[in-house]
Order: structure tokens, then C-alpha cells, then sequence
């Protein structure tokens, strides 16, 4: 669809998610496309030819289709400079790309839905064995990032910065908020414990006073049951 942009997402994927919070903290528009993961839509032929991995979020722009949301987060933060998801300098940039980085890649893919369900369908494993998988790994991951929030914060400090930030980082929402959030909404769904993360949670807390936050949340999709 040349001139606009199209997101083709799923309403309870972590990872458009992630996406729909980025566009929406650079306020701007989209059309958007369900694709019903649970369903197996994103196993059709049409929509492997967008995607091969079958997987979402596929976002289209001018034409070209985009695809992994880190990928596109950092395709947005260059042709869209306003509301900055990472920050200037390249140190500190390479600190909040390691904290996006550490849940993309180290905590949603070993519990993202075609796990689970392979889990389930493959390895015979029944609810209450997924749901401990699921806790096991979210819970180790939460606790490293909010680790990893704490000694960012003492680096900030020990730099002769100002005091922790509201968010992830400083005072406006990067590219690890985009992360945080939609791992947390998963977390609360799967009824993983989220006591003793106070930095995570206030940053997370913080996020979802904003607008751009609000309007992305998966009860707000187009897609979910109403």
C-alpha cells in the first residue's frame, strides 16, 4: 500500500505489540491487519510470501515489507526522528539495545505460542507442566532485567548522571519499554509472580500512564474478542 503503512499483527502477540507501542509513541498511523496466530493464519501460502518465518509483526511501508520488531523499532526510530525510542550516545544506545535485546531474544522466544504449543502437541507436556515452563523462564528473565535495570541505573550515577529515570532509561520511554510492557502483560496473563521487581514495575507503571501505551494493549486491537 504505497503511501501508508500497514501492521499485521496478532492482538495477543508480544512482539507486534511492541510495535504498536512504538508507533503509536511516534504518533503515527497504521492500518492494521489481524492475523490470527491461534488459527494458523500466518501459515498460509499468502502470508508466508510476506513472511516466511510466519510469524508477525510483518509491518509494510512504501511498499517494502519489514519484518522482527526490534528491526522495525530501529527502522522507525531512523526515517521517523521525533519521540527517539534509543538515546544519543552510542554507549548509552548500547545500553538499552542490551535490555530490549535481553527480553526479544532471551526471554519471549522460549515462550512464545508456537513453543508452547509444541510443548503441548509434540512433547505431550500437560497445562500444568507448559505453565511451569513458562513460569520458570519469565520469572529468571524478569529477575536478570530487573538486575540489569538497577546496575544501569548505578552506571547512569557513577557517569555523573542524574538520578534513575521513570522509565527503562531517563525520563522518556525507549525502545526496552516497548519490551517491558508486552512481557509483563504476558507475565500477568500466565499468572507469573511479579513481586520483588520493584524497578521493573514502577517503569512499567510509568509506560502505562501514557496514551501511546494504553492505546496498544491487546483488549484495544481490532482482533480481540470482544
Amino acid at each position: 500500500m504505497l503511501g501508508g503503512m500497514k501492521l499485521f499483527s496478532y492482538f495477543r502477540s508480544s512482539a507486534a505489540f511492541r510495535v504498536r507501542i512504538a508507533l503509536g509513541l511516534k504518533g503515527l498511523p497504521y492500518d492494521y491487519a489481524a492475523v490470527h496466530l491461534a488459527r494458523g493464519e500466518q501459515l498460509q501460502a499468502d502470508y508466508r510470501s510476506t513472511h516466511p518465518d510466519a510469524l508477525v509483526p510483518v509491518l509494510e511501508d512504501e511498499g517494502e515489507l519489514l519484518t522482527q520488531s526490534v528491526a522495525i523499532m530501529e527502522y522507525l526510530d531512523e526515517v521517523h526522528t521525533d519521540a527517539p525510542l534509543l538515546p544519543a550516545s552510542p554507549l548509552a544506545k548500547a545500553r538499552v539495545r542490551a535490555l530490549a535485546l535481553s527480553i526479544a531474544c532471551e526471554i519471549h522466544p522460549l515462550n512464545n505460542l508456537r513453543v508452547l504449543k509444541f510443548l503441548q502437541a509434540e512433547m505431550g507436556l500437560p497445562d500444568t507442566s507448559k505453565d511451569r515452563w513458562y513460569h520458570h523462564w519469565t520469572r529468571q528473565g524478569l529477575e536478570s532485567f530487573e538486575t540489569q535495570l538497577l546496575k544501569l541505573d548505578a552506571w547512569q550515577q557513577a557517569r555523573g548522571g542524574a538520578a534513575p529515570g521513570t522509565f527503562c532509561f531517563g525520563d522518556t520511554p525507549t525502545q526496552a519499554d516497548c519490551c517491558l510492557v508486552p512481557l509483563i502483560f504476558n507475565a500477568r496473563r500466565f499468572a507469573v509472580p511479579l513481586e520483588g521487581l520493584p524497578r521493573t514495575m514502577a517503569a512499567f507503571e510509568a509506560c502505562m500512564a501514557l496514551p501511546a501505551f494504553q492505546a496498544a494493549i491487546p483488549d484495544a486491537c481490532p482482533d480481540a474478542p470482544r
